[in-house]
């Protein structure tokens, strides 16, 4: 049976009367949940540290910018829209003081809750409300009338109206007009971890990388390698997103659909799938989180490393010069972007 699909009929925004939302941190996810809120009709305020840089941002948006601690303090429900390798020392510090009973804590993504990187107040409600895409778009389709699909889900029920509050935040967000699924702390976080390490991020960036090595290496040129490997991903990717694999294979030549259905699984193999298991199991006992913990705190020396040997990549002087030639690429040169807090 399919899973249900939340409305705005299933939601009420009224569980907000006479409420303060705070958001905490002003970044991607920040600023759409903080803005589309606020049009919804909802008191919203805005908790920083004291040095952010998102202060005068947020108060050219309209908002009463607080201190985190004041902004818990102040707010019925509090959003932690902080990193995630930075939630446990603000929770301990400026948060859980703050707390109180009858207090809802509100998170896009469950890692530190799941994980126990958070040890919840006793008293209060814990709540996700995780929409499916990147802040900017959220805002935009809020803009636009439309809205991004997003996951609920309840970690800790003191008041036995958590769900309401989660459906409430999810209509202020525009997520309802879209349609909401309801789900747990552990699987939103082992899932979303487990799609970025082995699907979207990890395993597409080293199919990519692979597939322009193996190409140059046999003596073509890096620009055809770049087209054919990274640059028409976004046409297939688009036609996935659209219609799915088999719409995809709908739309492409015969030639391409026969060389996709019998040379794929050749790359992505029984060998492939045993690795992504494994990945799970990682990600599953807490391997991955407690990895990832040590290298934040141990001053993030093989990330950067990592980072900096990705950079260094022929493929990425090549695509800077393709791109030159793509004026109506609006966004050629991102070096990447912090969640701003």
């Amino acid at each position: 049976m399919p899973a249900k699909v939340y409305t705005d009929k299933d939601a009420n925004l009224g569980v907000f009367q006479n409420k303060t939302l705070a958001v905490l941190g002003y970044g991607s996810q920040g600023h759409a949940h903080a803005l589309n809120l606020k049009d919804s009709g909802c008191k919203v305020i805005i908790g920083l540290y004291p040095g952010s840089k998102s202060r005068a941002v947020a108060k050219q948006h309209g908002f009463e910018v607080f201190d985190t601690a004041e902004a818990v303090r102040r707010a019925d429900v509090i959003m932690v829209g902080l990193p995630d390798m930075k939630q446990a020392d603000v929770y301990e510090k400026d948060i859980l003081p703050n707390l109180a009973k009858g207090k809802t804590l509100l998170f896009s993504h469950g890692l530190g809750v799941h994980f126990g990187l958070i040890k919840l107040h006793k008293d209060i409600d814990c709540i996700m409300v995780a929409p499916k895409g990147p802040g900017h778009m959220v805002r935009r389709l809020y803009a636009e009338g439309k809205g991004m699909p997003a996951l609920i889900a309840v970690a800790q029920d003191r008041s036995k109206k958590a769900k309401q509050t989660a459906l409430a935040w999810a209509k202020g967000i525009g997520s309802t007009r879209a349609g909401v699924l309801q789900t747990t702390f552990k699987e939103e976080t082992e899932t979303d971890l487990f799609g970025e390490q082995a699907v979207l991020c990890g395993g597409a960036s080293a199919l990519v990388q692979a597939g322009f090595e193996t190409l140059v290496e046999a003596g073509y040129q890096p620009e055809m390698a770049y087209f054919e490997c990274l640059h028409e991903l976004k046409l297939i990717c688009d036609l996935m997103y659209e219609s799915g694999i088999a719409g995809m294979r709908f739309s492409i030549s015969e030639t391409a659909k026969y060389g996709d259905i019998t040379r794929g699984p050749r790359v992505v193999n029984k060998a492939t799938k045993a690795e992504m298991k494994r990945i799970l199991k990682e990600i599953q006992t807490g391997q991955f989180t407690r990895e990832w913990v040590k290298e934040y705190k141990g001053g993030l020396k093989n990330y950067n490393k990592l980072l900096a040997a990705g950079q260094k990549h022929k493929i990425e002087k090549t695509g800077t010069y393709l791109r030159s030639m793509m004026p109506w690429m609006s966004k050629k040169n991102i070096k990447g972007v912090q969640a701003s807090y």
